[in-house]
């Protein structure tokens, strides 16, 4: 680290200063600096620090003005989130000492967990080009562009109704609360089935994805659906999470999840899943419904998403390194 600062692993007191950092962050690319202080939370001292490895640069006042988290997403995956304070005259140098620690945490963790080889993934802003100069320094290189989506909702959308020979409904639940496991369980095949097609596909375990998700502060079991074809045939499913209210104070709902069983694509079952999340969010009086696709989706998603009435509000791409575990590759 430069002369005067130091790094360390956040604390639960930082959390304010994690939030005014994310936010300038992100203002520049999506025109808001409204963050989720509860997700930063969880990120920080909660169900979502359990599988993050992370550091904040640190000057004398002991305020974080730089943050790096390493998320363990599954076996031969590595998440990476990296925000900077721009203003900070010695950013460049934290920034590459920060790409180069969060590698190695990355190599731990696929020694770990046994596997000889992982993958870095990091999502900066498109256009951001000081950040993109400090991952192709360290080694990354850009792989993918993803479109950031919103709609809004109206009360119209109550009255959806799924198309004829799609029916949707929740996953099934306990008299406690507590979802059906038989349920949660084809929600994760049509998943793993639904993706397979896809260039960063790799299998993700079920008790990892449940718990991924159930780190989210926003997770609800309730906004889980399955779409059945021919009355009892599993052909999809849409994963939502709730949204923290806006400048208005009110919340929305977002697409964690869609996928369509390949063999009943092309019979209206995304329009059915979406439109039932619409129809929801419209009940719960939320505004607006958001989601995050490939721009080069092997199914044209975004061009359905279009057609549904969403828009674009920002772009960010996807960011690898390919390592093995000891040696990396060239």
């Amino acid at each position: 680290m430069p002369d005067g600062w130091s790094a360390r692993v956040p604390v639960l007191d930082d959390v304010a200063a994690l939030v005014r950092l994310r936010g300038a962050d992100q203002q520049p690319w999506t025109g808001s600096d409204r963050v989720d202080a509860e997700g930063i939370e969880s990120e920080v001292a909660g169900e979502a620090s359990w599988t993050r490895r992370q550091l904040v640069a640190v000057g004398e006042d002991d305020v974080p003005r730089c943050w790096i988290t390493v998320h363990d997403r599954a076996a031969g995956r590595a998440l990476v989130w990296g925000y900077f304070d721009r203003e900070v005259a010695e950013v460049d140098r934290i920034a590459l000492a920060f790409y180069r620690w969060a590698q190695e945490q990355a190599m731990a963790m696929a020694a770990m967990r046994g596997v000889t080889q992982t993958r870095l993934d990091e999502s900066p802003f498109a256009g951001d080009e000081r950040q993109e100069r400090w991952l192709a320094e360290a080694g990354y290189a850009k792989r993918r562009t993803w479109l950031h989506m919103t709609r809004p909702v109206s009360t119209e959308d109550a009255g959806f109704v799924a198309r004829t020979g799609v029916s949707v409904r929740p996953v099934g639940v306990h008299e406690n609360g507590m979802p059906v496991a038989e349920d949660l369980q084809v929600v994760h095949r049509m998943l793993e089935e639904s993706f397979e097609d896809h260039f960063n596909s790799y299998r993700e375990s079920f008790p990892e994805f449940v718990q991924r998700l159930r780190e989210d502060p926003g997770h609800r079991w309730d906004h889980w659906w399955i779409a059945y074809v021919d009355e009892d045939t599993p052909a999809g499913t849409v994963v939502c999470s709730v949204l923290a209210p806006d400048a208005d104070g009110i919340e929305g709902s977002y697409v964690e999840y869609i996928g369509v069983n390949r063999h009943a694509r092309g019979r209206g079952v995304a329009k059915s899943l979406l439109g039932t999340v619409f129809a929801d969010a419209a009940e719960r009086g939320r505004n607006r419904v958001d989601l995050e696709v490939d721009d080069d989706s092997p199914t044209n998603a975004d061009q359905l998403y279009l057609s549904l009435g969403f828009e674009c509000e920002y772009v960010t791409d996807s960011w690898f390194k390919d390592l093995s575990v000891g040696i990396e590759s060239p």
